[in-house]
Formats: C-alpha cells, structure tokens, sequence
C-alpha cells in the first residue's frame, strides 16, 4: 500500500492522537494537513508536528500550492463535534466530490446514510464517495486505545487497509463490523468504556481512602489493578469467568466483596448502562439525521 495523504477535518484531540502515532511510525509530513478553525490550536500543532495546518476546510482537502504537503487528498478524517458536522459536510461536499477520498467519521451517533446525504446534497453530484465509521475511544491519547470500524459498500479493500493503517497507530485492539448497528454496539462496549472504568476507579479510590490509605496510594493502586487486570484477560488462555474464579477463594475476601457485588446488582447496573448507551446512539442518529 503506497503512502496515503490524510488529511483532517478538526484538529482537536482525537486528531492529534492519529496525527502524532502517524508521523511517530514513521508517516511523512508531506503526506498530512488538518484543517483547525481556532488560531491558536493552529499554531500549536503547526509548531508541534511541522505539518499544514489550514483555517479552511476545503483548501485543506484540496491543498495549496506552496505548502508543505501538495499531494492528492487518499484520506479525510472527519473529527469535528456531531452538532455542525452536517454543516462541515455540506460546506466541503465538492472537494469531496472533486478528490474522490476515502472518508473517515469518527463522529459519534452519525449514520453513513446522513453523511451520503450531506456530500451528495447537490443533484448533479454523481460519484460516491466512500465512508467509513470509526468509533474509536479516549485511551487512544495514550496509544491504549480500542476501536470498531464499519464500511460501506463503495470501500475497497485497498481502503479498507487505508483505514486500518490510520487505526493502528491509536488502536491496540481494532475490529471489522458488518453493520452499523455493530458500531452502537462497540461505542457501548468500547467507546464509552473508559468512562465506566473510570467510575470504578473512582469508587475504589474513595473506599480506599475512608480504609485508612492516602488518596493518591488508593488511586494508584486503583488503577495498576485495573490495568494489570486487564492485561491479563488480553494475555490468559483461561475465559474472564475462569480468571476471576481463580482469584475468589470460597469463603475468602474476595469473595466476600464479590458476593456483595453480585447481591447490589453491580452485574445488572453494568449490562443496563450499556444498553442505555447503545439506546442514546440510535437516538443521536436519529436527531443528526435531522440536520
């Protein structure tokens, strides 16, 4: 696969996560631009990665001649707030039009058919632009991150692996769905998955404090516990039921706290949070679809 030309639209977070795992593998700065609408964001990560930073959506598509980077857009990553992405859409819809790039959302609850909508708002557009949705989630600012992607139709395998070669630098674990439903499904999993950890974390920081340890211990503790946890689920050939019986022995204290766990319905609250999450993405699509 040739070296695609990337370019952003929003350069906040998310994008800065992609942009610096690109360019840290290796990724040339002739070969990326973002689009950034606030001045001094602008300077920022032209000062920091030393790439094309533009104020204007399309020329950022497009390029500009005598800029760092000239060459043919391959890759629009859309990472701007769901509120105005049909508004983003609409206003860079003939360069889409005109570039023929793959496009990449990472817009949370934004359905392919909307953004169809938007870049082919104008009846003489004739050609499809290809559209992938990435849910990919916050532990990427860190290179830890999980991610879902789904394609339509007009995807080609060679942009299939376009998007995996953009996944890979913020994605320690990234997978194919077969429908957008499959995205809803790995935003409930995955995309709003740290903030669950988060709450846990939280709740065993405080219990370890009124326990007697300092705060900052109790956190810490917290979350090595958490991670090295984690790591061994992802490394274990033992299921994660497996993993947790071997640690709870009958009658012991982790059982003890397990069997209260069990008996407040921590199980249940956590299954009936990701239901509610996957519900608040249907209705998200739903309004968006509206703009």
């Amino acid at each position: 696969m040739a070296v695609p030309c990337i370019t952003f639209i929003g350069g906040g977070n998310m994008c800065e996560a992609i942009l610096s795992g690109l360019l840290k593998t290796g990724h040339p700065t002739s070969h990326v631009r973002v689009s950034e609408p606030f001045d001094q964001r602008q300077a920022f990560l032209r000062e920091k990665y030393g790439i094309d930073v533009f104020g204007d959506n399309n020329e950022a598509v497009t390029g500009a001649t005598g800029r760092i980077s000239t060459a043919p857009v391959d890759v629009v990553v859309l990472a701007v707030k769901p509120q105005v992405v049909g508004e983003v859409v609409r206003g860079i819809a003939q360069s889409l039009q005109t570039t023929q790039p793959l496009v990449i959302s990472i817009v949370a609850g934004v359905a392919i058919k909307d953004f169809a909508r938007w870049i082919h708002h104008d009846s003489s557009a004739t050609a499809r632009v290809p559209l992938v949705r990435l849910m990919p989630n916050t532990p990427a600012l860190v290179g830890e991150g999980a991610a879902g992607m789904y394609a339509d139709a007009d995807v080609s395998d060679e942009q299939k692996k376009q998007t995996e070669y953009v996944v890979c630098n913020i994605a320690k674990e990234y997978f194919w769905v077969d429908s957008e439903a499959g995205v809803d499904a790995v935003c409930a999993v995955s995309g709003s998955g740290p903030a669950y950890f988060f709450l846990v974390i939280e709740a065993m920081e405080k219990a370890g404090a009124e326990l007697g340890l300092p705060a900052d211990v109790a956190k810490r503790l917290a979350a090595q516990t958490a991670l090295g946890a984690a790591r061994m689920v992802l490394t274990s050939e033992d299921d994660v039921a497996t993993l947790r019986r071997k640690v709870t022995s009958p009658n012991g204290t982790t059982h003890a706290a397990i069997e209260k766990m069990i008996a407040e319905k921590v199980p249940e609250g956590v299954r009936s949070g990701m239901l509610a999450c996957r519900a608040r993405c249907t209705t998200l699509s739903e309004e968006f679809g509206k703009l």
